[in-house]
């Protein structure tokens, strides 16, 4: 049987990684500066996160059933105080697809309506809201009989606020910060205008912060550099530091019943040994601050490029953008200069996802790269 073949693949394979680096089957060293889509948030192979899997898998390995799990109680908690929502509830999945499916769900079960407005480039996993490959702002992309989803401008308010009064829109879904898409991100007049809309129409305001939550951008999730609470919050990709796990944060406003909501293995005994372990590194370690600090020294760095066109995002969720298609320069730095980087739907856009454990001397490599391929 062959692979069924929906990725191009760069000639590397990967046998080994530790914190910023990887190692391929031919013994060279890589820096990773895109850690699986922002997967990688507190380093590859972590000693305390290898061993509390390690623990977990000796004991009880992997568990997932109608059964009291404290692990789950506990991984809560600590998300809550980490991330400023104490108060909202957890519901646990496996992927930042199937967060955003519940979430929109969710939506639509609380609202008895149907539509979703997303926004152009920006992407939810390969959900029915998934629209990061359209080009034509005013498409309907059909979710299934009952459902559509809409999609409009980023920060075109009026537009947003027209499609809401038509009074049949359960949700809309944004990102904190555009990942796929090209790290563009709403201004903050808009996404509190948006809040605002959303109250005055009764439609759930979902942040997808799948690839720019945990810390990533400066913030715990991107949205609080914007000061608004959305009613739902979606997680997952640096959640697990590579473990797959995802998750749906709810506000007080909605009613939990038995049946509402389902996964097959959300919540397992292995996914929140590698959640718990994950938030636990981000504080003990400061790798919030430390982010910041980081992203202030790149970003000073990579102002002195004056072939850079534009520096995109927040943190270490960065897009460096050009006046020219950046995937000859990624393949350069991988096989010329071993260091991973990340694309765009923008072909102009180079993004940089490295794990939050990264130092300024990592960057410095990346750096004296890049000025010798751009001169």
């Amino acid at each position: 049987m062959n692979l069924f073949n929906v990725y191009p693949l760069y000639d590397v394979t990967p046998v080994k990684a530790k914190g910023c680096f990887v190692w391929d089957d031919k013994d060279r060293i890589y820096l990773d500066l895109y850690g699986g889509h922002a997967v990688i948030s507190v380093g590859h192979s972590h000693p305390n996160y290898v061993a509390n899997l390690k623990h977990q898998i000796e004991t009880l390995g992997f568990y997932s059933n109608a059964v009291q799990n404290p692990m789950q109680v506990e991984l809560a908690e600590k998300l809550g105080k980490l991330s400023g929502y104490e108060n909202y509830e957890l519901f646990l999945c496996s992927s930042g697809a199937e967060a955003n499916e519940n979430a929109l769900k969710l939506a639509s079960f609380h609202t008895n309506k149907s539509r979703v407005i997303a926004f152009k480039n920006g992407f939810h996993g390969r959900t029915s809201a998934a629209v990061a490959a359209t080009d034509n702002p005013s498409i309907i992309a059909p979710i299934n009989k009952q459902q559509a989803t809409t999609i409009l401008p980023l920060n075109d308010i009026a537009l947003v606020k027209k499609e809401l009064k038509k009074d049949d829109v359960c949700a809309v879904i944004i990102e904190g910060i555009q990942g796929v898409g090209g790290l563009d991100e709403g201004t903050t007049t808009f996404f509190q205008e948006l809040e605002t809309a959303c109250k005055r129409y009764k439609t759930v305001l979902i942040l997808d912060e799948v690839q720019s939550g945990y810390g990533r951008t400066g913030k715990f999730f991107a949205h609080q550099h914007h000061n608004i609470k959305p009613d739902i919050i979606t997680i997952a990709k640096g959640m697990g530091n590579g473990f797959p796990v995802g998750g749906v944060l709810i506000s007080p406003k909605f009613d939990a019943s038995f049946g509402l909501l389902g996964t097959t293995f959300g919540g397992n005994h292995l996914a929140c040994a590698a959640s718990i372990s994950v938030l636990d590194i981000i504080k003990n370690e400061n790798l919030i601050e430390n982010t910041n600090t980081i992203s202030e020294y790149f970003i000073s760095e990579i102002e002195k490029f004056p072939k850079v066109k534009k520096i995109k995002g927040r943190g270490l969720m960065i897009g460096l953008e050009f006046d020219f298609e950046v995937g000859e320069m990624r393949k350069k730095l991988i096989y010329d200069y071993n260091i991973f980087t990340g694309g765009a739907k923008d072909k102009n856009v180079l993004r940089i996802l490295p794990p939050l454990t990264i130092k300024k001397e990592h960057i410095d490599v990346f750096i004296n790269a890049l000025k010798e391929i751009l001169d």
